[in-house]
């Protein structure tokens, strides 16, 4: 290859592909997304200060804070209300040529980052778990919320469901495991099994109508909630114990559901061809 063509090669690939101006524009939907990704950098601050404040006053030794968890997940629930919109928002609105991009990238943020940083948090100053096996469920977090994100932009399915319980609904089940139940190795156990979730080839319903109304309904009323117990915390865990508790259920409930849907399925093809 000559200099000339060595040349003419960089400056194909230096070149910007796409209108160049319109790349920047940011619309409305962008926002949201920015905004879904600052609430997750601000939960992990959070979470972060509690740390370190905690490690100077008690001279190394760290115990979770609630309120500070409980501020975290408040933040993660508004990125959740902004990821849920910013769809919307874009299919009504303008959507930029990054805005799929944008979306991606905040999420990562907001429900891969900040939840198995999370569990870091949660699980790793306890002498209950190895800290190896906390940062495993922690980075097999991260990671299948990667690779959820990533299949999600390349595969899409027949039925036009998720395909693999989506990253936001499987951050907030792993907060949900946090929330109600001490680190130990089942609870771990419970942080992977949500990741495979999130990797798995399990279909999940897409809100669409009156299950989006319902799903944003849910994320207000646990805003709701978690809001009361930052603010009232004499008034006792059971409001977040009972929202965490439906997460949790609603999660396996859908694989549950979609096996025995398939079992009939086989079931009923078996008996069309002994009929036959």
């Amino acid at each position: 290859m000559t200099t000339a063509d060595a040349g003419s090669w960089q400056a194909d690939e230096e070149e910007p592909r796409g209108p160049v101006g319109k790349a920047f524009r940011l619309s409305a939907a962008d926002s949201l997304s920015l905004g879904n990704a600052v609430c997750g950098f601000l939960a992990v601050c959070v979470l972060a200060y509690s740390a370190i404040q905690q490690l100077q006053v008690d001279g190394g030794r760290f115990t979770p804070e609630p309120s500070y968890f409980a501020t975290a997940i408040v933040l993660l629930l508004i990125g959740a209300t902004c990821d849920l919109f910013d769809g919307l928002v874009a299919r009504r609105f303008r959507a930029s040529a990054m805005g799929a991009e944008l979306d991606n990238l905040a999420d990562v943020i907001s429900f891969g980052f900040a939840p198995a940083f999370m569990v870091v948090i949660w699980g790793g100053f306890t002498p209950q778990v190895p800290f190896t096996a906390v940062l495993a469920a922690a980075a097999a977090v991260l990671v299948a919320g990667v690779v959820r994100l990533a299949r999600f932009a390349c595969v899409k399915t027949k039925s036009g469901d998720f395909m693999g319980l989506p990253i936001p609904m499987g951050a907030m089940t792993v907060i949900s495991i946090v929330l109600l139940f001490q680190p130990s190795v089942w609870s771990l156990a419970a942080v992977l099994g949500v990741a495979w979730l999130m990797v798995s080839r399990i279909e999940y319903p897409k809100p669409k109508g009156q299950l989006a109304a319902v799903v944003l309904g849910w994320i207000m009323v646990n805003v709701a909630f978690l809001t009361v117990w930052v603010a009232w915390p004499q008034g006792g865990d059971l409001p977040i114990k009972i929202g965490a508790s439906m997460q949790i259920a609603l999660v396996a409930a859908i694989p549950l559901r979609v096996l025995f849907y398939k079992r009939e399925q086989r079931k009923e093809a078996a008996r069309i061809r002994i009929g036959h």
